[in-house]
Formats: structure tokens, sequence, C-alpha cells
């Protein structure tokens, strides 16, 4: 039993992204009571079509992060590349060109550990498909505040990498396929 009604969600993904995050997006209503905001690990040397190529599939809107912009429900907002993307405990994104974390910038953990300090128990962390462990330490914070974790079903991942980390890590975790992350976070949005 969740005693927290959610304020937000966080993702992230790594390699098979693309399919992952339209499966889990594509289902969540236009007027979604929540925000998502995700980090993909992207090339740094050339722009972004995630948005865009996630916008023709969903109902929600889907953008690229802006610095300072302030986290609205039913949008959700996409680390743009070579930058860690934050939030603030204002309730406001950040972008960061800080060192890579993991070889990584944007890094997963970056934007789950500062999500972690602004939502708390509010929080639903998400950890997708990807070849690395990045995610398994932001998950673990977000689990420490009382948050929720979930993580997709290894056996169903394009890259099983990233799932087994967060889970050999986070056990408490819930482990599911990319239909019942949808058909959750459709739920959730609908807690009094």
């Amino acid at each position: 039993m969740i005693a927290v009604k959610p304020a937000a969600i966080v993702i992230g993904a790594s390699a098979g992204a693309l399919d992952a995050l339209s499966r889990v997006l594509a289902d969540l209503p236009a007027g979604y009571a929540l925000p998502v905001i995700g980090v993909t690990h992207l090339l740094a040397d050339r722009p972004s079509l995630l948005a865009e190529l996630l916008n023709s599939k969903c109902q929600i809107q889907v953008r690229e992060a802006e610095d300072k912009e302030p986290v609205q429900p039913g949008v959700a907002y996409f680390a743009p590349p070579d930058y860690h993307l934050l939030i603030e405990t204002d309730g406001r994104l950040s972008l960061s060109s800080e060192e890579p974390v993991m070889h990584s910038r944007p890094s997963i953990d970056v934007l789950f550990e500062s999500a972690a300090d602004a939502y708390g128990a509010a929080l639903i962390g998400i950890v997708l498909t990807g070849a690395n462990n990045d995610g398994s330490l932001g998950l673990q914070s977000i689990l420490a505040a009382g948050g929720i974790g979930l993580v997709q079903c290894p056996a169903q991942a394009y890259a099983t990498a990233m799932p087994l980390a967060a889970l050999k890590r986070c056990p408490e975790a819930r482990s599911m396929s990319l239909e019942e992350i949808s058909a959750y976070l459709c739920e959730v949005a609908n807690w009094q």
C-alpha cells in the first residue's frame, strides 16, 4: 500500500530506448496528471530526434528540456544531448555540463538522484533497456527516499545490462513488462 500520491515520474533508457519509451508513453492520455522526466544516452555531437519521434506516437506532449523550465503535468521532458538533466527542489529543470557519470552525459543516475531529493516519496523511478549500469544507483536513491521503483523485465529488454543491474542493486523494485509499466502509470495518475 502506497501512502503518498505520486507527483512525478523519472525514466531512464539506453540501447533500445525509442521502442521501449514508445510503448510505455504511448498509452498515457492527453491531460495526464503527472510530469515525466527522462534521460536516454545520446551522442553528444548531433541533435536528438527523440522528442520529435515520440511526439508522433504519444498523446502527451514530449519535448527536450530547457534550463530553469518549470515542470508541468502531462508533459514528458528529455535531456538534450551532452547535458545532465536535474530537477531542482523548487520543481524546475536544470541542465548541467558537469563531467560525465559512468561515461554518460546525460546520466540517468544524476537525474534520478536529483529527483529523489526534489520529490522524495512522491516519485516513481523507472529503469528500462540499456547496455550499462546507469540508473541503478539513482533508483536506489529513489527507493531510499520512499519512492517507487519499476524495472523493465530483463528477459523482454533489448539490452539486459541496465535492468539486471537495477534489480541486483534494488531487489525491492518491481520487475514488469512494458505493458504492465504503462498500465501502472495510467492507474497511479488517478490515485486520490
